[in-house]
Parts: structure tokens; sequence; C-alpha cells
């Protein structure tokens, strides 16, 4: 499996390495994060996004900015940790990979009250890189449970909103996770991506990502997925998530709740592709989803030379909504398959994890 290249340490373990993923398709662009305000701008300002990638980039944040704290006193050390650990998980609130990273990098640091400052700091160095191999083999499992869901042998077309590929995560993704593995067993299957207005990550990362691998992928706006369905070409979405809730319903990127009610109008199957990471056990319900707003701006100017729209016209910006679950086929996780009733495949899940 290759390594990712999307978020790494650096080799002297004192700036984490990111791809700027605002910079896509035009340029390939690098970037070192080397203080806590330059990780906070840099989850803020979607230069690392994905639910996955995020939790990765701050479990290397944080192991990054420990390993600048003098090597005093263990809670001296640890007010600090938990000084930036909130300033961080504040740049983002609907996806829990973050804080979900975050406090598992506390929770080591809370273990080894008794531990030399700097052997744990080591130890979160180490633990930073595993919870990046583990998302490695996560996305590889997603990708084969997903495999079953589509039609190997003519193909078939899948609609896909937002990006949930290698770029979000570590290898292979997660919605498009079971695309790119059928892509290297042969099968090209037909994607439709829809934009993702107003940041375009749809057409800036998704189609960009699909194509350079060789998928068979035409980008679509946002409100195009219904006639593609009505057309037949489409025989399955597949959407990723930045928060599930105990009952199943899903926070993802804006739009999404709309393509799963067309597709339960058309009758087309609506699968969520994501880590059990990503899933909230302390939330009930979708109800309970912070949802983020964004800058208005992003609607009326971002990427335009010129305003789309008067200065003095209102908008509204929130990045993500929440799909009910009564619209979900299934939940796609690295443990296989959740199905409806959700509060019992949920829970069943969280005792088999022990959680």
């Amino acid at each position: 499996m290759r390594q990712p290249t999307n978020v790494r340490p650096r080799e002297d373990g004192l700036a984490v390495v990111i791809q700027d993923q605002t910079a896509l398709p035009a340029r390939t662009v690098f970037l070192e994060l080397e203080t806590e305000e330059q990780m906070y701008d840099a989850i803020f300002e979607l230069k690392v996004r994905g639910a996955p990638a995020i939790g990765i980039c701050a479990a290397y944040c944080y192991a990054v900015l420990a390993s600048k704290l003098p090597e005093g006193s263990y809670d001296d050390f640890l007010a600090e940790t938990r000084r930036f650990k909130a300033y961080l998980d504040s740049a983002r609130p609907t996806a829990v990979n973050l804080s979900w990273a975050l406090n598992r990098m506390e929770k080591l640091v809370l273990a080894n009250s008794g531990t030399p400052v700097a052997q744990i700091k080591k130890l979160l160095r180490d633990e930073a890189a595993r919870l990046q191999q583990e998302d490695m083999l996560v996305c590889a499992a997603i990708a084969r449970h997903g495999l079953t869901l589509l039609n190997l042998k003519k193909g078939g077309g899948v609609l896909t909103h937002c990006n949930a590929g290698p770029l979000a995560t570590s290898v292979y993704g997660t919605a498009l996770g079971p695309i790119l593995l059928a892509r290297e067993q042969g099968v090209n299957i037909r994607v439709f991506a829809d934009e993702t207005r107003p940041l375009l990550q749809g057409a800036r990362l998704t189609s960009y990502e699909l194509d350079q691998a060789g998928v068979d992928v035409t980008l679509i706006c946002d409100s195009m997925a219904s006639i593609v369905m009505k057309n037949g070409w489409v025989d399955v979405c597949f959407v990723g998530c930045d928060r599930v809730a105990k009952n199943g319903d899903t926070a993802n990127k804006i739009g999404t709740s709309g393509v799963a009610i067309l597709a339960k109008h058309y009758g087309i199957p609506f699968y969520v592709l994501g880590p059990t990471s990503t899933i909230d056990f302390a939330c009930e319900t979708g109800e309970d989803i912070e949802i983020e707003l964004r800058d208005p701006d992003e609607i009326k100017k971002k990427f335009y030379t010129e305003p789309m729209a008067p200065d003095t016209v209102k908008c509204y910006n929130p990045a993500f909504d929440v799909t009910d679950h009564t619209l979900i086929s299934g939940i796609v996780t690295e443990y296989g398959i959740l199905r409806p009733p959700y509060t019992q495949s949920i829970e069943t899940l969280r005792a088999k994890l022990g959680l």
C-alpha cells in the first residue's frame, strides 16, 4: 500500500507537511505548518480537509507542538497541551474526527502522568504515526466492503457528492475507495461528480482525483443530479460523512441531503461511507450536530474575478447539512455495512468495540 503524501510530519519532527487542497487542481503546493496559528488556519481555511485527514493532521500538529514545549514538570506540560488542543479543536465544529484525534492524543498524555516529558513527546509522535497507519487500513477495508455494492460485471454509474477520496484521508478515501479499488481490478465504474458549490470541492478535488486515476468521471453542477438520475445513469450514490449520530443521521457537505432525497424519489440506493471514528456515540440525532457557518463571501466572491451578487445581498452559507437516517440504505464502515434500524446496528457496533 502506497504511503500518503497529503499529510505527514517533516523529517525533523518540527512541522507538519500538508498538500494545500485550496491550490488544486491548478497547482500542487505543499505547506509546512510550524506554529499553532498556521495549523489552525490550515484547518479553518480548508487547506487540509476531509474528516479523516483533519484528524490525522490534528494528531501530527499535537505531536509537533508538544515536542516544542519545555521538558519541565508534567503539570506544566499537560496545561500547555490542553491549551493548544482547545485552540485547534475550535477550528471546525462539525467534523468529529478533529476532536476524536485530539482527545486520543490527550488520553495518551493523561495515561503517562508519571513518565518523563521527553518520553511522552516520543510516545505522541509514535501515536500520530499509528493513527495514520490505522486510517490506511481502515480506508482499504471500507473500499473492500463498498466494492460489494457495485455491479462489477456491467460497471454501472455512481453519483458522489463533495470529495471523499485519498486527499481527504490517507489512501483510497471513503466514498471513492470502492471506485478506485474497482479500477485497480480492471473494472471502470462511471462516476458523476457533483461540483459542490460554493467551494467546488467536487470539481476541484473529486474530478481531479478520479481523472488522475483513469476513472470515467463526468462533472456536473449540483443542480443537475436530478436529471442525471432520471436518465437512468446512476445505479448507486456514494458519499462520505463528517459525523454520524447514534440514530444514523449523518452530516456531510452541504447538498448531501438533497441528493439523498432525489435518490429516494428515483429508487436509487444511497450509501454513506466512513470510518467508525466518525460515529459520535454521544450524539443522539442529527439535531444535536453543530453545523459550521462559513463566510458569506464564499458564495458571492470566491473563485470569481468580480462579485456575482451585490454587496448588499445577504448570504446563508452552512458548510454541511444532515441527511436523515430514513434516506440512507447503509453506512459502510471498516467493520462492514451497517443497516437499518441504525439505533440497533450502531449500538451493536459500539458494544463490539467496547466503547
